[in-house]
């Protein structure tokens, strides 16, 4: 007898050792200002490895650990909403003309094709069946979306991931402007306005979304010498700062390629950290997510 209660011991310690606490996905630390998390977006999903924006690309997102997969939304001629960053259906599949040319079910004919524009397996999917995979896994950013943004806050709903998803609204555009286009924003949907910091209207852009409390500044700028950039860490006190690493007008060249082709990370990546953005968006996830990992910042 005690040799079985012995041996179940055991095998409950075993056990223990891998029930490890899953992670909240959650975006709530992202507008508390004393917070160090730093959040990692996946531009299009793992495209390097899988066709974009495909659910291949966002399960990809979620094996490696990355917080946030962007995509990209586009309707079709039965009103369904699919993850496409193009207008036209040429780039990225076997197919050619206009999404909005085609019915859900004359979509699911064709294939994706890889980054290397050679034909794969994988379908377009909808947004509902992203939704469906992602939902307590990963956030997902809606970029290209605004013009059916009564739908996307919809499906969110529908699937309980309001709080799980940020919607990008038009760039440089007041919430005023917003909000006379989609009326008053619900207080539980989280908006990111793309902000051009060289504007002269920047600041007061910025100050407009005040009024609504999960707002996260997405801080465009080809130079990093724009006198603004000085307090561009003073936004972390009413907002996200998520600031983009893929190309060099983006970030005032504190680019993907520096971090990664030049080993210069401190000065790309701990660039965009030491001006206090806690959401940076990605084509090289993996590294990123390392790189935070080494300076504490990352789970």
């Amino acid at each position: 007898m005690k040799t079985i209660i012995l041996s179940l011991f055991v095998v409950l310690i075993t056990f223990s050792g891998f029930a490890q606490p899953k992670p909240e996905v959650s975006l709530k630390n992202v507008f508390d200002p004393k917070s160090k998390d730093v959040l990692v977006t996946a531009h299009r999903g793992d495209w390097r490895n899988t066709p974009e924006n495909s659910i291949q690309a966002l399960k990809n997102c979620i094996v490696m650990g990355v917080d946030i997969m962007e995509l990209d939304l586009k309707k079709t001629k039965d009103g369904y909403l699919v993850v496409m960053h193009d207008q036209t259906i040429d780039r990225t599949t076997t197919g050619k003309g206009n999404v909005s040319d085609y019915t859900l079910s004359e979509l699911k004919t064709f294939f994706l094709r890889s980054g290397s524009g050679h034909p794969t397996k994988h379908r377009i999917p909808t947004f509902t069946e992203v939704l469906a995979i992602a939902k307590d896994k990963i956030i997902i950013d809606v970029d290209k979306g605004y013009d059916y943004f009564p739908q996307v806050v919809k499906e969110l709903r529908e699937h309980g991931m309001i709080g799980q998803a940020i919607i990008n609204v038009k760039g440089s555009t007041p919430l005023t402007i917003i909000e006379q286009e989609q009326g008053k924003i619900d207080d539980d949907i989280i908006l990111m306005p793309i902000v051009d910091m060289k504007r002269t209207d920047a600041a007061q852009i910025i100050e407009s979304y005040q009024p609504h409390k999960q707002t996260i500044i997405q801080a465009n700028f080809s130079s990093d010498t724009l006198s603004i950039l000085t307090h561009l860490g003073n936004l972390r006190a009413s907002y996200g700062l998520w600031i983009n690493s893929l190309w060099p007008e983006q970030n005032g060249g504190h680019d993907d390629d520096m971090a990664v082709e030049e080993n210069k990370k401190d000065e790309s990546w701990g660039w965009l950290v030491s001006h206090k953005a806690n959401l940076i968006q990605t084509d090289r996830p993996k590294e990123l997510i390392e790189y935070l990992k080494t300076k504490k910042l990352h789970n």
